[in-house]
């Protein structure tokens, strides 16, 4: 992918303090977000992370502006934002962050302790009271940016994934809390340094909506990369961390198998990314489908 223009770097380096600053990678699949390196490395660099967008994405990285100031001012681990630009500056939507330490890579084996971390994050980030905002929307799955039905219809789907939108249709549940939520949470978009979660990123799909948005979303996540049963590790840390056993958990589960094309498409590619190579198209579909025949089996 193209590295940012010259006015784009410019703009960077004016948050940064000024002088040279230049790009040292693509941090997703070769492209934005970079890795930025401001300063002189002999009398002391400053690295930062340059989220990039494109025009008619604006609201992409006001949500993320905002969400991060909500999520610091409670506590939750974030990077800080360093320089945001709605688009008015350089043309086009952009947000300068903090880099975190560590990285972001998924472990190849199943690790008991990380997925209890990160369901114990979402419970901390949905114990956060938000009010619906033009910046912080309603979600009410994971990704809502993406028309995951409208790929169904366009790409074909199979039997099981169409039967599960009629279910998913007709047994919404009614009453639940309504918080704040990340909107795609998975391991990809957290920081680990020596084991320890360093923080949470890319917050441009978060919001308000119920719990199940992101614990549907990270047990999803956990049954692609270790099978199904991973699955449980991530509720057993959402649940301690809440105080409370979570609602409606088959009901999320399916909602958040929906959430990915019916052959995987591009998730392939974002997981390989990330250090898992391993889980080709095929194993992928398997993992998926059986974790959405789990959280079927729970509705009625």
């Amino acid at each position: 992918m193209p590295i940012p223009d010259k006015e784009v770097l410019r703009w960077a380096a004016g948050k940064l303090g000024g002088g040279e600053v230049t790009v040292v990678r693509g941090l997703r699949e070769g492209g934005s977000p970079w890795l930025l390196q401001a300063g002189d490395p002999q009398a002391g660099e400053r690295l930062a992370v340059l989220r990039t967008g494109e025009a008619g994405r604006e609201s992409w990285f006001a949500t993320e502006a905002a969400a991060i100031s909500v999520a610091i001012t409670a506590g939750i681990a974030a990077p800080a934002v360093l320089g945001y630009d709605d688009g008015s500056a350089t043309g086009i939507p952009q947000l300068l962050l903090e880099r975190l330490p560590g990285s972001s890579r998924i472990p190849r084996e199943r690790d008991e302790g990380r997925l209890r971390a990160l369901g114990a994050a979402a419970a901390r980030i949905h114990a956060v009271d938000q009010a619906p905002s033009a910046s912080l929307p309603p979600r009410d799955r994971s990704i809502t940016e993406v028309d995951f039905d409208q790929i169904r219809r366009e790409q074909g789907a199979s039997r099981l994934l169409l039967e599960a939108e009629e279910i998913v249709a007709r047994t919404r549940p009614d009453g639940e809390r309504v918080a704040f939520v990340h909107g795609d949470l998975w391991h990809g978009n957290t920081m680990w340094d020596d084991g320890e979660m360093a923080g949470i990123i890319d917050w441009d799909m978060a919001g308000t909506g119920p719990a199940g948005v992101d614990l549907g979303s990270l047990r999803c996540d956990a049954a692609l990369c270790y099978g199904p049963e991973a699955a449980d590790d991530v509720l057993a840390g959402w649940e301690e961390a809440a105080g409370h056993p979570a609602a409606n958990v088959g009901y999320w589960d399916a909602v958040a198998a929906l959430c990915s094309p019916p052959d995987m498409g591009w998730f392939v590619a974002a997981i390989g990314d990330q250090g898992r190579p391993d889980l080709d198209r095929a194993l992928l579909i398997d993992r998926r489908d059986a974790f959405l025949r789990q959280g079927l089996s729970q509705l009625s």
